[in-house]
């Protein structure tokens, strides 16, 4: 620490352990894959509560014809996902990026059928609200062609 900011903290009177570094990239990545797993587990809990607690008030998900606005028709939309007791699909990220302000982070990974097979890629942008939690705010997956068909 410069030896200006330790004594301006200790002035105050605040302890040396209250001034934190900014997280690294790296550190913004882990979080972020983190978030984007706890995200998924709440497919595989049946969760619609926790899932609807990681969206943006004003996220969009492209999840059919017409882009879905805003967490409460995102939530409705997705519903009958989280209906009946089997997940009718699973994802998880293989992929992380975070701006270098740590403001916003792109997530994309594979997405599953129940037996494990490979049937699309999700693509998400998350932002780290003034809270401190990452929430996503835009969404879209793409299906994996089946050239064999």
């Amino acid at each position: 620490m410069r030896p200006m900011i330790a004594a301006a903290v200790l002035a105050l009177g605040l302890p040396l352990a209250c001034v934190h570094a900014a997280p690294s990239n790296a550190e913004l990545k882990r979080q972020v894959a983190d978030t984007e797993r706890a995200f998924a587990a709440t497919m595989a809990q049946r969760d619609l509560a926790g899932f609807t607690s990681f969206l943006a008030d004003e996220t969009v998900f492209y999840s059919g014809p017409v882009p879905l606005r805003g967490k409460e028709q995102v939530t409705q939309f997705w519903k009958k996902f989280y209906d009946g007791k089997e997940a009718p699909f699973s994802w998880e990220p293989d992929q992380v990026d975070v701006l270098d302000s740590g403001t916003l982070a792109h997530s994309s990974g594979p997405v599953y059928d129940p037996k494990g097979k490979l049937i699309a890629r999700f693509n998400s942008v998350w932002r780290l609200e003034p809270s401190g939690k990452w929430r996503i705010v835009f969404d879209k997956g793409q299906d994996i062609c089946d050239c064999a068909r």
